[in-house]
């Protein structure tokens, strides 16, 4: 029998595979516990397992409400990440006629973006005739540029990921660039598809020398995949972002999103509009005037006038069941005179009222915190 000479020792083959193999089990032991213990220590471990179910029942729902023929294990955990960001189309209740005041813009991306996405197969070989593969809406804050974007997907027919840029970053080296990959190989595998990014500005705004170094490869890695989408005649995703604040995104993103859509505040002719949508489902007085509010209303944008609506229904409603109110005796709804919860001209003028001393009171404090910084 060979032995090996270890010192004062002689070890037999026999006992030098024993030892081997003691050594390989512990090892592999070991390597499994320590993943065990990282695993249950890791505060996102609960997160990505329900992001996982959330994914396979939105790709599930997809396959019977779509006839979409996708399977949950044709995906990698990555793309399972994304997809519990995953919209189902028919989840999407906004369209077209939801949206007042934006007749010019919903018509260009209409003719832009849905047309060539719904009818692509008519010029299949066309390398001019296709949506571009990157739209920018840009403008002040509440204006319509979220409801835009899902009411686009929902005229294009096309699956919508809300993606949540949070979800990118991860603390272990090399992870966020595989989730970036992982946004591109979903979009693609589920396509026609469009990938919206929310405040686009805050996670590809432009870049610098003081950008940490992971961050600086994401960004990378995510601008080479939509470079690939760019190239690719066939595909079918769009890259879909919303911003306040256009001046602060890298030049190399504007280049990647040619599209580029001005939501700005409401002219008088569109708040008027949008008020008539807002109130077409609700109680109105006959004596409201739209116009006047219209006119009052300079500087509102869609979600302020929403919101003034809301209030002024808040204080109708508010009236009206303290003038009811029984204890605890429910109020027999068809025996209520639907003009006592109509909403008036006066419950709209307070709640503007409110809604702009509000705005003076935030926008002193917004220039007197800018002068003491200055």
């Amino acid at each position: 029998m060979d032995k090996f000479n270890f010192g004062n020792s002689d070890i037999s083959r026999g006992q030098m595979i024993q030892m081997l193999l003691r050594i390989s089990i512990a090892t592999v032991i070991t390597y499994y516990s320590a993943k065990f213990l990282m695993n249950q220590l890791d505060p996102t471990n609960k997160t990505k397992k329900k992001a996982k179910l959330l994914a396979e029942e939105q790709l599930r729902r997809l396959n019977r409400e779509d006839g979409f023929k996708v399977y949950p294990q044709q995906f990698n955990e990555y793309e399972l990440m994304i997809a519990s960001h995953l919209v189902v189309p028919s989840d999407i209740t906004v369209s077209w006629n939801d949206i007042a005041g934006l007749d010019s813009v919903i018509q260009e991306l209409r003719e832009s973006v849905v047309l060539p996405v719904r009818h692509r197969d008519i010029f299949k070989g066309s390398k001019l005739w296709q949506a571009p593969r990157g739209v920018l809406l840009h403008g002040p804050p509440g204006c319509g540029k979220t409801l835009i974007a899902k009411a686009t997907a929902k005229e294009a027919g096309m699956r919508f990921i809300n993606l949540d840029v949070a979800i990118l970053t991860d603390k272990w080296y090399g992870e966020s660039q595989k989730l970036a990959s992982a946004v591109f190989s979903l979009a693609t595998k589920i396509r026609p598809c469009i990938i919206f990014i929310d405040e686009i500005d805050s996670f590809l705004r432009a870049r610098n020398s003081n950008d940490h170094e992971a961050t600086a490869m994401m960004k990378t890695q995510f601008m080479m995949l939509w470079d690939g989408l760019i190239t690719n005649s066939n595909s079918s995703v769009i890259v879909m972002g919303a911003t306040n604040r256009p001046q602060d995104l890298d030049k190399a993103i504007l280049r990647r999103m040619p599209a580029q859509f001005l939501i700005g505040l409401p002219t008088e002719i569109q708040r008027n509009e949008i008020l008539k949508l807002i109130l077409a489902t609700e109680e109105v007085d006959v004596n409201v005037d739209y116009n006047r509010l219209a006119k009052l209303t300079n500087g509102f944008s869609g979600s302020d006038l929403r919101e003034m609506c809301r209030n002024a229904s808040v204080y109708r409603m508010r009236q009206f069941m303290r003038a009811n109110d029984r204890g605890n005796k429910i109020i027999d709804s068809s025996n209520v005179n639907r003009t006592l919860i109509a909403i008036t001209m006066n419950d709209l003028l307070n709640s503007h009222s409110k809604m702009k001393e509000s705005k003076i009171h935030t926008g002193s404090l917004f220039l007197e915190s800018r002068i003491e910084l200055d």
